[in-house]
């Protein structure tokens, strides 16, 4: 009885283990690889907020628990480059769209372009070039001067 009593609490052990890492996952502890970031992003909802020092109203992210579950993990983008004339060398703007149908100018939401600091400087891209870049995700809600998605320490992938 010793040997099959030992058994039976070692397998029940394994089983409340395993139910205990599963419950991790499913709570949202660990989530999982982003792989599409846009997918991600779509997800977000809006609301309309007025910012008295622009004197001007702007789309406002609401991310809840489970988009912020995510802030500083890897996230992968696959987006064309917008030629915006930023003051630091390594940002880009990365847009789920071309530019004829970018945020800014063909009417796609905040959802679909994404602020990109890349570690290093990187290689002058043309406009519409399609780019893969993977870094690490901060959100962002109430700097209007910034985007709502920006990955920090990217990198570009080139397949």
């Amino acid at each position: 009885m010793g040997r099959w009593f030992q058994r039976r609490v070692q397998t029940l052990w394994t089983g409340v283990l395993l139910c205990f890492s599963a419950g991790f996952v499913a709570l949202g502890q660990i989530p999982p690889p982003v792989t599409n970031g846009w997918a991600l992003f779509s997800q977000v909802k809006y609301s309309q907020r007025f910012f008295k020092e622009y004197n001007e109203s702007f789309l406002v992210p609401a991310f809840d628990a489970r988009m912020r579950q995510y802030e500083n993990q890897e996230v992968l983008l696959k987006g064309h480059y917008m030629p915006l004339d930023l003051e630091e060398k390594n940002v880009i703007i990365l847009s789920k769209f071309p530019y004829s149908a970018c945020f800014f100018c063909g009417g796609a939401g905040p959802e679909s372009v994404a602020e990109i600091h890349f570690r290093t400087k990187p290689p002058r891209f043309k406009t519409d070039q399609v780019l893969q870049v993977s870094g690490k995700l901060v959100l962002n809600t109430n700097d209007v001067n910034h985007m709502n998605f920006i990955l920090k320490d990217a990198e570009l992938i080139i397949p």
